[in-house]
């Protein structure tokens, strides 16, 4: 198996540190995938880590090039309907997530399940996430995917309250407050790679895989 990074900040570096933990080769890393060699893409798994309007821009190419494509990018739920309709019509598999972070993941399922159990109850939801200065959407794509999980089961908005704040990492606490008692779910993420592995494990999941796929539905 091969791996092809796009963007080569600070997510792509931890990636290419993971893949070499895991004996899995890198094949090239680049912020310009559009003019990647398509003699090495064809044969090798994309993991994209760039910005909302970079992955706007590619993604008919990491479609057309690569074997196969792991999105991290976030920011792009408005045009999820036009991606999954490209990756489909080219027959290559993706898997995305607004987190590839196993334990965000376990977070999402507990979530779920409280925010389920307490429908009707007069339970108030709300999440407050912090990040670093550096990350440039708001509210993360990791708060807005609690809260659509949180939204559906109790049948409401849920308010999101972002912070930025030096090199956090990530940090999301989503509260069930009721009249006499309160329920918080927190995940803290201690470096960036947990959602490094994660991806890289998603990569190894798209062998033998078709069609597009949350991560959180492949692991649970």
């Amino acid at each position: 198996m091969k791996v092809v990074i796009s963007g080569y900040g600070k997510m792509g570096h931890m990636v290419e540190e993971v893949l070499r933990e895991r004996g899995i080769e890198c094949a090239g890393a680049s912020e310009d995938i559009v003019n990647f060699d398509d003699s090495i893409a064809k044969d090798s798994v994309c993991i994209d880590f760039t910005f909302p309007d970079a992955f706007r821009a590619n993604y008919p190419a990491l479609a057309r090039k690569f074997k196969a494509v792991v999105v991290g990018t976030t920011g792009w739920n408005d045009i999820f309907s036009q991606v999954k309709e490209c990756f489909e019509k080219e027959g290559t598999p993706m898997i995305y997530a607004s987190n590839f972070s196993i334990g965000v993941n376990v977070t999402f399922a507990l979530a779920e399940l409280a925010s389920k159990k307490l429908a009707g109850l007069g339970y108030e939801p709300s999440i407050v996430e912090v990040h670093h200065i550096h990350k440039l959407d708001a509210p993360s794509g990791t708060a807005a995917t609690m809260a659509a999980i949180v939204g559906e089961q109790m049948g409401v908005e849920v308010p999101i309250r972002s912070v930025r704040e030096g090199e956090v990492p990530g940090i999301h606490e989503l509260t069930l407050k009721g009249s006499c008692d309160k329920i918080e779910i927190r995940h803290e993420a201690f470096s960036r790679k947990g959602f490094a592995q994660g991806a890289v494990q998603a990569a190894v999941m798209t062998e033998g895989l078709s069609g597009v796929h949350e991560f959180k539905e492949l692991i649970f």
